[in-house]
């Protein structure tokens, strides 16, 4: 039974993974801890733990296939694992509870504090609120179609679409491509590379 945790920005999720029912033993993970993937990342030691065990996951769930992770969180992080395995890096930009907290922090309190709208972004909005929440969720969706078409374009069209985090739900009932949800990715590469290093 392997235990694993993943201690994000905003929540920790933990979750067993069991094989002979027993925790053989715990690890702590960084920058020198070898996993089953090749990371290309140029600074790997400023790289987040959480990123690189979500592309490991990617790998896992997806083997030998082109994968892009979507992680919502309070930042969105784009990453990219090649079909050979290979982490290339990928883009931080904030989150959208992040997007909302700075319109609000950052006009003196000028602008409300809001919310995700339950319901679908309209443009024009007719009121602050809604021109908020809109702006926010269209501009992330906006944002995230393009990276998906940067990476179809380099990687074709069968390239594996993962969002993982908080708002992952969220963002996929308004991205219209054929996307797989894994809320527990980060996780499922903690538990992979744990095998990878029990070996």
């Amino acid at each position: 039974m392997n235990l694993t945790i993943d201690i994000g920005n905003t929540r920790t999720k933990a979750a067993l993974f069991d094989e002979k029912g027993r925790l053989v033993r715990a690890m702590n993970i960084d920058n020198t801890t070898p996993v089953p993937i090749k990371n290309l990342y140029g600074t790997p030691e400023t790289l987040g733990m959480d990123r690189l065990a979500a592309a490991v996951g990617a790998s896992v769930m997806f083997p030998s296939q082109a994968v892009l992770i979507v992680d919502f969180g309070t930042a969105i992080t784009f990453d990219i694992v090649t079909a050979e395995g290979e982490y290339l890096g990928g883009n931080i930009s904030p989150g959208a509870k992040s997007r909302l907290r700075a319109l609000h922090d950052y006009t003196s309190g000028t602008l409300p504090m809001c919310e995700l709208p339950e319901e679908e972004a309209v443009f024009p909005a007719k009121n602050t609120k809604d021109a908020i929440r809109s702006g926010v969720v269209k501009g992330i969706v906006a944002e995230v179609k393009e990276y998906i078409k940067e990476v179809r374009e380099r990687f074709g069209e069968d390239v594996k679409i993962i969002f993982t985090g908080g708002d992952a739900e969220y963002f996929a009932k308004r991205v219209k491509f054929p996307i797989f949800v894994a809320s527990e990715l980060v996780l499922y590469g903690l538990n992979a590379i744990l095998e990878y290093n029990a070996k």
